[in-house]
């Protein structure tokens, strides 16, 4: 590339995502309406955002409108407020008028259109129009407007009727745009259903063929079970009772009868089990991983591709000719990743902008600026060395000899070794009677031991590196030990004027005590290592949460719709007729009665929802399914097993692979090449931190923070800038995601056309070296 004067391109047309869908091209003359407009392709990029919109300055003010952060706030207020209204409408938790309820979900459909209405004025027309998205909230809009009316109508005639579309009501939290990743893990379950149906059909059929040859087995023998009814008697029961012991739910006491009568009955459960309970839900699993990953494979391929485009669209804005190539200035660069992540420092920006340029050039080019939104994804502490606050004050006293032993002691392994001792006694004395006065003084001595801990460390580190936001474990270790000094301190003033009768400061006493031993985990690497892993997996926990709780809301309030009041629970002394059997006559001498269940019920929302927690953990899901089906139709039990087969089979297996695939992504020592390029920066320049390597106590830890801007590159205060990537740590789902794949995931290629994006399948073959239409 040829050094010359650089100018700018007279007229940029900006079209792409917003020409092809749209079908809208914009001239943009103002250069701070480029850089907004860049920003917004660039902001999108970062956060996988794919939200076509239209390019025009009132537009692109409305998109920024749409995406900031208190809409989205207020729009999941609105939603979590819409489905909490079911803990008070009948049946009902803490029953509020209809008046009342009816009042807050016609104000939360009001957010929903107007969340809507927004939408649709920074989207282009047709394109607003063809979005199923946009379809579902308007139809649900409408029939929950109906549905309410026509309740409250009937109400004011005391005529009840169903709810029919509160179940309705988890639309609004999959398909508004700020819940994209419950909306592509939805996409890719239904991408996997038609392979797990055929793998569900097998297992059923096997099912109903082990349930034909056991009633043929044993009805004839006349035998019977525990609660005198026939063995194998009816088909369906006996369906129930083999689909039942694939989970073992019911293990071994279906098979008890039969084994009593001769112990070679007992080949064919064993045969049952082994083909079903092992080999079924094996394969089960291993199609549902395959596939699901396949399916989210091609998602996340559908992402890098997009991603590049908004990025191939946000150069195309600010792109200046330099020779023959188009590049773009250091200045407007700087501008742009200021105005997108305007909360990192500006040595952050300038390490940016080195790793993104080359050492003797001024401006940054395409291919560098296409993986911007990656590194705005990876999370750089920057630190820089300061003195600590004693030495600055009493500077004689803190380097004396004293001083340096006190501080070279608490930096030496054997410190740490040390405290990990003092946990692991620790915690053999909490395993011991407290009521000794020996144990209970004990308490005082290791309290002690670790506030000591705790201010040599501070003496040593500076507070402010001590304390910094990326430092977990102090701030725990801290917030423990200074929370059980508190209770601890009170529990014994209590007890010393003879006035203690709190047994729930004892119980925070108690639990605190607990507490205290996960610092082991910070203390030994392996432990560590896992810890952080998981901690930097959850956002995509977070997601299937989501996914749980609409399945579990619909089937929530189908239960309660078909459930409610058939069970009822009586306190111990209650004088109710049935108040043994739950209420119920025909649960009398049940197993469900017989073991206490009562409380197992769907008469409001919270019990509903600890019902199919115990149907999640299936251990005796059969005896909750019975019961219902005794108060109400054998039919029920088809409720019993959907949800058994969405749940546990499906979602729960999808969740599995999931977290297997993130896990070993994340525990692995292999670094991105984004991170490698930093890191590389980061070491040519002599700014390192290595992983791992313990600060000298004089290090400000201040990721991601411009407050106290820490100074740009080549000034004086650059003097002790170093930075640290943060351990596998990134700012969205879709980050971790694309790391997942992007072995599968070319970075130099940018993918297809928007048009071609869109269209592409499951069943897609990789594209070799893809190209957008519009390379420049």
């Amino acid at each position: 590339m040829s050094e010359g004067p650089v100018k700018s391109d007279p007229d940029v047309n900006i079209s792409g995502n917003n020409g092809t869908e749209g079908g809208c091209s914009v001239q943009v003359q103002d250069p701070d309406e480029k850089l907004l407009l860049a920003a917004a392709y660039v902001y999108d990029a970062q956060y996988n955002r794919n939200i076509p919109f239209e390019t025009s300055p009132e537009a692109v003010r409305l998109y920024y409108f749409y995406n900031h952060w208190a809409m989205q706030v207020a729009t999941y207020i609105c939603i979590t407020v819409d489905l909490a209204l079911a803990i008070f409408e009948e049946p009902a938790v803490y029953q509020l008028p209809f008046l009342a309820t009816a009042i807050v979900e016609v104000f939360c459909l009001l957010a929903f259109f107007g969340r809507l209405v927004h939408f649709s004025k920074v989207t282009p027309r047709n394109v607003f129009w063809k979005d199923t998205k946009n379809i579902c909230v308007m139809v649900t809009i409408f029939l929950n407007l109906v549905d309410l009316i026509i309740y409250g109508s009937l109400l004011i005639a005391h005529i009840h009727i169903v709810r029919w579309s509160r179940v309705l009501r988890p639309i609004y939290l999959v398909n508004f745009a700020e819940s994209r990743q419950i909306r592509r893990a939805f996409r890719s379950i239904r991408n996997t259903l038609p392979e797990i149906l055929y793998v569900f059909l097998l297992f059923m059929f096997s099912v109903l063929m082990f349930s034909l040859m056991a009633q043929k087995l044993f009805e004839p023998r006349n035998l019977v079970t525990v609660d005198g009814e026939r063995y194998f008697g009816n088909f369906l029961e006996g369906v129930f009772n083999l689909y039942v012991l694939v989970t073992t739910a019911n293990s071994p006491d279906v098979m008890m009868p039969a084994y009593d009568y001769s112990g070679w009955y007992s080949i064919f459960f064993i045969a049952y089990i082994i083909l079903n309970t092992y080999i079924f839900m094996s394969v089960f699993l291993a199609v549902v991983y395959n596939n699901y990953r396949k399916h989210l494979k091609n998602e996340i391929r559908k992402l890098a591709y997009m991603k590049r485009r908004k990025m191939a669209e946000a150069f195309n804005t600010l792109k200046v000719q330099e020779g023959s190539e188009f590049v773009i200035p250091e200045t407007p660069w700087l501008k742009l990743v200021k105005l997108v992540a305007p909360d990192i420092s500006n040595s952050h920006r300038q390490l940016l902008l080195k790793v993104s340029k080359e050492d003797n050039q001024r401006y940054v080019g395409k291919e560098a600026f296409i993986r911007l939104a990656d590194l705005l994804n990876i999370q750089v502490i920057t630190m820089k060395a300061r003195m600590h606050p004693l030495e600055r004050w009493m500077p004689h006293l803190y380097r004396c000899a004293a001083s340096r032993f006190i501080r070279r002691v608490v930096l030496h392994k054997g410190f740490v070794y040390a405290f990990d001792v003092v946990i692991l006694v620790n915690a053999i004395f909490i395993g011991l009677d407290d009521k000794n006065p020996l144990i209970s003084n004990a308490e005082w001595v290791f309290l002690c031991l670790y506030v000591i801990e705790i201010v040599l460390k501070l003496y040593t580190h500076d507070p402010r590196s001590f304390f910094a936001k990326s430092q977990f474990w102090n701030w725990f270790d801290t917030f423990i030990i200074i929370a059980a000094l508190i209770a601890t301190s009170v529990n014994t003033a209590l007890k010393s004027v003879s006035l203690y009768n709190s047994q729930e400061i004892l119980d925070i006493v108690f639990i605190l005590r607990v507490l205290r031993l996960i610092r082991i985990i910070d203390s030994i690497q392996r432990f560590r290592v896992i810890m952080n892993t998981l901690i930097n997996i959850l956002p995509t926990m977070l997601t299937f949460c989501g996914i749980i709780l609409t399945i579990y809301y619909v089937f929530a309030i189908i239960g309660m719709e078909v459930f409610k009041y058939k069970i009822r629970f009586f306190p111990e002394n209650s004088t109710e007729p049935f108040a043994k059997s739950c209420g119920a006559e025909v649960l009398k001498d049940s197993s469900f009665a017989l073991s206490k269940y009562c409380k197992n019920n769907f008469n409001n929302l919270g019990s509903a929802f600890i019902v199919l927690v115990e149907l999640t953990v299936v251990n005796q899901w059969h005896v909750i399914a019975t019961g219902f089906a005794l108060v109400t139709h054998q039919a029920a039990k088809l409720y019993f097993i959907a949800f058994h087969v969405v749940v546990v089979i499906m979602i729960i297996n999808i969740f599995v692979a999931f977290i297997l695939e993130a896990f070993f992504v994340e525990y692995s020592l292999e670094k991105s090449e984004v991170e490698t390029a930093i890191e590389k920066k980061i070491q040519e320049l002599g700014m390192a931190v290595q992983e791992g390597e313990i600060p000298t106590g004089n290090l400000m830890d201040n990721m991601d923070n411009c407050e106290n801007d820490l100074g740009e590159f080549g000034e004086g205060s650059q003097k002790g800038l170093m930075f640290k990537i943060a351990s596998k740590r990134y700012r969205t789902v879709d980050a971790l995601l694309q790391r997942m794949f992007e072995a599968e995931i070319p970075p130099e290629d940018e993918g297809p056309a928007m048009e071609d994006i869109w269209n592409l399948s499951p069943n897609d073959l990789y594209i070799e070296n893809p190209t957008f239409n519009s390379a420049v």
